[in-house]
């Protein structure tokens, strides 16, 4: 099968199903390369647009193969909308975005049901959260009861409306925004709605030689001070996101590595300074979003750095620290880091 060509005549990877090959083994790596190959076709393209930020694209894309959501977290100017629109540009599916305010209500998100003065009859309107890719901006703006509105999209891909459960479209992702919750007028987000994260990611400050690069491409555009993302191509479809979705949940895992995940978690609940650990939740994201890396890396299986490279990400949003700790100036990566350093990795 040949790969896609798109409007720049570049090769994409193509991820539909073969016909059945007598060697089931070796096509089964042939679908992981070429899924490898699609994935870090579209890290590289998101590098162009989002510079200075290369682990919180790998986190976007780990959790978008590993079919989960993401927190982005960062002050305001470092580029969260626009990764988030670079992203949505490199897909060709369904995308919405929602800016959270004060005054958004929750059928603003979800949808309500409309009087038809012709039929006589209520008929349902569908909100934006019905996409692919749903960009919640500034979530933590919004009251408690509007954040509430995406629980059950997040969990069980549905909005009910009127007593009537409504699908929503596979694949479906919500990457959200928020400023850290010192900044004025922001509403912290409850634990159970951070528990539907998988990934909670910071975006911290580019280094000098970054953000001087920065300056100097965005300095030369026409559109004042954004990045141009329209020149950016079309990589990824729906059924693009499936097929890496699929390929990663097939990706080997030793039992040793199962266990790391399981064990990194449960050290969460016992750990001093962790008043609050993380659920068994927590445990399959562990392993979801290690799987997620191994292909993003072009590996054949799973292997603990792999489990360690995302487990600040996955637990950081899911404990709470000793205000103890917090008072002597120590937050939540600290400890968790030294959790990640003493407790031990298996040897493959």
């Amino acid at each position: 099968m040949e790969d896609k060509t798109d409007v720049t005549g570049s090769k994409v990877p193509e991820l539909e199903k073969k016909p059945i090959e007598p060697d089931a083994a070796s096509h089964a790596a042939q679908q992981r390369q070429r899924a490898g190959h699609l994935a870090q076709a579209v890290r590289k393209e998101l590098q162009k647009a989002v510079m200075g930020q290369d682990g919180v694209i790998d986190d976007v894309l780990t959790a978008l193969i590993a079919g989960g959501h993401v927190l982005l977290e960062g002050v305001p100017g470092l580029g969260k909308t626009l990764l988030v629109r670079a992203l949505a540009r490199c897909f060709g599916g369904e995308f919405a975005r929602i800016q959270f305010t004060p005054d958004l209500m929750p059928s603003d998100v979800t949808g309500h049901a409309v009087y038809d003065l012709q039929t006589e009859q209520f008929k349902l309107r569908k909100g934006p959260l019905f996409t692919n890719l749903l960009l919640a901006d500034e979530i933590n703006r919004a009251p408690a009861k509007t954040q509430a509105a995406l629980l059950e999209a997040m969990q069980e891909r549905q909005v009910t409306l009127e007593g009537q459960p409504l699908p929503i479209a596979q694949p479906f992702m919500v990457l959200a925004t928020q400023n850290p919750i010192e900044q004025e007028g922001t509403y912290p987000l409850p634990e159970a709605e951070l528990d539907r994260f998988m990934l909670k990611v910071r975006m911290d400050y580019p280094d000098a030689e970054q953000e001087l690069n920065m300056v100097r491409q965005v300095s030369r555009s026409t559109r004042a001070d954004m990045l141009d993302v329209q020149p950016m191509r079309t990589l990824l479809q729906a059924k693009d996101v499936l097929a890496l979705q699929r390929i990663a949940s097939e990706l080997a895992l030793d039992d040793q590595v199962l266990d790391y995940a399981v064990r990194l978690a449960r050290a969460t609940r016992s750990w001093p300074g962790l008043i609050l650990g993380a659920g068994p939740r927590a445990s399959i994201a562990l392993v979801r979003c290690a799987r997620a890396r191994a292909l993003l890396r072009g590996g054949e299986f799973v292997i603990p750095d792999d489990i360690k490279g995302c487990a600040l990400a996955v637990l950081r949003h899911r404990v709470r620290i000793a205000p103890e700790l917090d008072i002597e100036g120590l937050d939540v990566d600290q400890v968790l880091q030294q959790m990640l350093d003493q407790v031990p990795a298996p040897r493959l």
